[in-house]
Parts: C-alpha cells; sequence; structure tokens
C-alpha cells in the first residue's frame, strides 16, 4: 500500500493543471480579493483561512479525476487482482489526496504571511496548516467516490461544481454574513463552512467548536461510504 501512495503522490505532483488549479489559482484569488478597496486586517486573515480552504478542496477533489483516468485505461482492474481490500485502495487514495492539498495549503498561508501582513503565533500557522490538511479528507473521499462511478470528462465537471458551489455556499469567498439569514441556516451544515472554522477559529485564538467537529466527522462518513461503494460498484465497468 506505501509503495501505491508513493506512486500516486509522485503522477499528481506531475500533473501541470493540478499546480495551476490547486496551488496557483487560490493565491491568485486571495491576493485580488483582499487587495481591493480598504486595507482590512481582519478580512485579510479571514480570507486567507478561507482560501486555503478552497484550494484544498480543489485539490482533494482533483485526486478523483486521477481515478476516473485509471479506470479508462484499465489500472483499477490491475489493483483488483492484488491483496488490497476495496477499503485499502480507496484509504491509499485518500492519503494521496490529504499529501498533495498541502502545497495549496502552505501557498496560501505564505502569500498571507509574506505579502499581506498577516501576524499569527507560530502555533496558530501550524495549527491552521494541520487542521486544514486534517479536515480535507472528507473532500478528498467525494472526489474519490465521483471518480469511481464516473467517466473521466464527467468528474472533471462534477468535481468543478462540487468545488465552486460548496465554496460559495461555506463562505470561503466571502464572509457568509452577508447572506440572508436562511442561506447562512444552510450554509453551517455545509462541511465547506465547518471545513473553513477550524482554521478561523485558531486564527481567533481558540480551538474550533465542537459543531464542526462533528458536522465535518459526519460528512467524512458519508463521503467515505460513498468512495467504497463507487469502488465496488465499478467492478463490472473497469
Amino acid at each position: 500500500m506505501l509503495d501505491y501512495l508513493r506512486l500516486e503522490v509522485r503522477r499528481t505532483l506531475r500533473d501541470v493543471g493540478f499546480v495551476i488549479g490547486g496551488v496557483a489559482m487560490p493565491v491568485m484569488m486571495y491576493l485580488l480579493f483582499t487587495n481591493l478597496g480598504e486595507n482590512d486586517g481582519a478580512w485579510k486573515t479571514a480570507s486567507m483561512v478561507g482560501m486555503a480552504a478552497y484550494g484544498a478542496v480543489g485539490s482533494a477533489l482533483n485526486t478523483g479525476g486521477g481515478v476516473a483516468e485509471d479506470r479508462a485505461i484499465g489500472w483499477l482492474r490491475q489493483l483488483r487482482v492484488t491483496p488490497m481490500t476495496p477499503r485499502q485502495v480507496v484509504a491509499g487514495r485518500a492519503l494521496t489526496g490529504s499529501v498533495t492539498v498541502l502545497p495549496a495549503i502552505v501557498v496560501v498561508l505564505a502569500a498571507g504571511g509574506l505579502l499581506n501582513g498577516v501576524r499569527l503565533a507560530a502555533w496558530q500557522w501550524v495549527s491552521i496548516a494541520l487542521l486544514l490538511w486534517l479536515g480535507s479528507i472528507p473532500f478528498t473521499l467525494l472526489g474519490l467516490g465521483n471518480g469511481y462511478r464516473l467517466t473521466a470528462q464527467t468528474t472533471g465537471v462534477t468535481n468543478m461544481v462540487c468545488n465552486l458551489g460548496l465554496a460559495v455556499l461555506g463562505g470561503l469567498w466571502f464572509p457568509v454574513t452577508l447572506f440572508p439569514g436562511w442561506l447562512r441556516t444552510v450554509s453551517g451544515y455545509t462541511p465547506t463552512h465547518r471545513f473553513a472554522q477550524l482554521g478561523t477559529s485558531i486564527a481567533d485564538g481558540h480551538a474550533p467548536a465542537l459543531g464542526a467537529v462533528v458536522v465535518l466527522t459526519a460528512w467524512a462518513l458519508a463521503f467515505g461510504s460513498y468512495a467504497v461503494l463507487s469502488y465496488r460498484r465499478s467492478a463490472g465497468n473497469v
């Protein structure tokens, strides 16, 4: 399984589309959104966390695109003759996604500290990066579920819609305080909103709320079940 993990990480990090869409785009959006209008330090910090979360979600979902391509070339057929169980295959891919989200998180945080003057304690920087890294697992599982179930082209479109839709509903681009009341309520149940809360809580100087952990864990279980089920059902299509 470790050999499989190393192989998939190398394949992902060589993907130019991943580097541009998963790393460069969130940084450019962050710098654009925070340097228009007033020089608001609080917004620069909150937006830094939101855009790091956005980059992490996009990178995590991107793992599903690789899965769909593997199905098309017959790689999954080869995996099925190995001793690995469906859960081990899904776990290996999920670990790959967890590794490849790190560049997006680190680069956006670096832009906040080096270019936008965001100032946090050392433990806050480390904690935000670590929590966003761990919190990205549900989105990796969602991408995997789509990749195992859909064609390569459909997976790309579906993951893009999921990424944009969840980013907007979760308040990763704009503060949820700008939303109407009913939409703020809906946002509270989205995995992206709770995901970003892991980082914003640390930036505000306190531990993440229990509600954020509970909601995000529930989504992780749901997306994980979806990924395993999709892998099993793909047996007749590879």
